[in-house]
């Protein structure tokens, strides 16, 4: 009698696993957005507590029953509850269409001005006190540049001087030699080069702050770490520099995309 009660039992346990094996079943869809990407949001069986997150085109996989509940949860969506009946069961594919998530703010007043969030309308309610510098100070030669070390080696390599004491010039005084012997050596020309490369660098690194570094990579096509190089190779190219002067940043882009070409080309970067 135990063995046909153990047996019984048995059969039972095993009906009632098949049964259920036979309810289940991999439900297949995809989450829907019209604005938002429906990439890496979870999908969850909050019933069975199995989890899938859904791929770059929004597409998941995930076992189901019959009276079981999906839960879908993003950071940039709102949570969506998605029972699952026997029309949804029976269903080949579903799609499951998804609400941005907004997060509204309080609102805040911006004072003592009175600020609207309209920078057009903002920007002339603003006073802002001028920094002290040597112009607003009204100091003398405070609108002279200060030379770089190359220009002060350039204009002590140069210059012609007068010092005290006897020497070559006459008893009163003696000029310095240095201008003609850098002259003769070569080291004024040098100078002069030197000065005029810098100024040259500083231009073109001045030009390369127009523009993000995105446009050269996704419009020139030139990688990343070959910007500066390739900015040096339009830099020692009279129609850049002609166009520099010109301060015209659509002339100068034109020659910059001229000059990509050539630069792709002659690194075999196409």
């Amino acid at each position: 009698m135990k063995k046909c009660l153990l047996a019984l039992l048995l059969f039972l346990i095993a009906l009632t696993g098949f049964t259920q094996e036979q309810d289940s079943k991999l439900l297949q869809g995809k989450v829907t957005s019209t604005d938002k990407d429906v990439v890496g949001v979870v999908v969850q069986n909050i019933t069975t507590k199995d989890a899938v997150i859904t791929d770059l085109e929004g597409r998941f996989a995930i076992m189901v029953h019959e009276k079981d509940t999906l839960v879908f949860s993003a950071v940039h969506f709102l949570r969506k509850t998605l029972p699952i009946t026997p029309d949804l069961l029976r269903s080949n594919f579903i799609e499951v269409p998804l609400q941005e998530f907004v997060n509204q703010l309080q609102e805040v007043v911006v004072s003592p001005y009175d600020l609207t969030g309209d920078l057009s309308r903002d920007v002339d309610r603003v006073v802002l006190e001028k920094d002290v510098t040597a112009e607003a100070l009204q100091l003398p030669n405070a609108h002279r540049s200060i030379p770089t070390q190359s220009e002060r080696r350039l204009q002590e390599a140069s210059a012609m001087r007068v010092m005290g004491g006897g020497g070559f010039g006459g008893a009163g005084g003696a000029v310095s030699l240095n201008p003609i012997i850098n002259a003769i050596t070569g080291r004024t020309k040098m100078l002069k080069n030197r000065v005029k490369l810098e100024k040259n660098y500083a231009q073109t690194q001045e030009v390369q702050g127009f523009y993000a570094d995105s446009l050269f990579v996704a419009t020139l096509k030139i990688p990343m770490e070959k910007i500066d190089d390739f900015m040096y190779f339009c830099e020692v190219d009279e129609n850049f520099q002609e166009a520099v002067k010109s301060q015209d940043k659509l002339r100068i882009w034109d020659v910059i995309m001229n000059k990509s070409r050539a630069y792709r080309k002659n690194n075999d970067l196409d």
